[in-house]
């Protein structure tokens, strides 16, 4: 070990003041730089591992929300078509009562009508035979040749009845 030294000039205190200096910068950056580093790194990592976490569970939710979506549209397209479907019986229901309200009316319309129609012609007939009682007194004056009163008329009825 002599030649070696002797051959590479290596002198002992030296490579040991060496290795203490060496031990004393490695001493700093590690407790200084390296172990603050690697902690660093850590939580940089666990906090990236805890995003691709939350990322996945946000997905899951996501997944879940949309599938809520799907069915809760699905079921409101069904109630919708659910009230359509009571609307247009009820309005079918309504137009029917409405039909029927209408032809009532017409009825009790016409009803009024005929009455109206049978009073005017009652009214035309009884207009009528007193016009056609006073065309009859009027051809029988003309035909006897002298005006016809009450009692003339009771005497001519009389005639005829015996």
């Amino acid at each position: 070990m002599g030649s070696l030294i002797d051959t590479f000039h290596i002198d002992i205190r030296l490579l040991a003041a060496q290795a203490v200096n060496f031990a004393i910068v490695f001493l700093i950056l590690y407790f200084f730089i390296f172990k603050p580093l690697s902690k660093v790194m850590a939580d940089r990592s666990a906090k990236i591992a805890k995003s691709l976490a939350d990322a996945e569970e946000i997905d899951r939710k996501l997944a879940e929300a949309e599938n809520k979506y799907k069915v809760r549209l699905a079921e409101a397209k069904k109630e919708a078509n659910l009230i359509l479907d009571k609307v247009n019986r009820q309005a079918e229901e309504n137009k029917q009562a409405m039909i029927i309200r209408a032809k009532e009316e017409i009825g009790q319309i016409i009803n009024q009508e005929k009455q109206k129609m049978q009073v005017e012609k009652a009214a035309t007939l009884k207009e009528i035979k007193k016009e056609t009682a006073g065309l009859v007194i009027a051809a029988v004056e003309k035909v006897l040749g002298e005006k016809m009163d009450g009692k003339k008329d009771g005497e001519m009825i009389k005639q005829m009845i015996k």
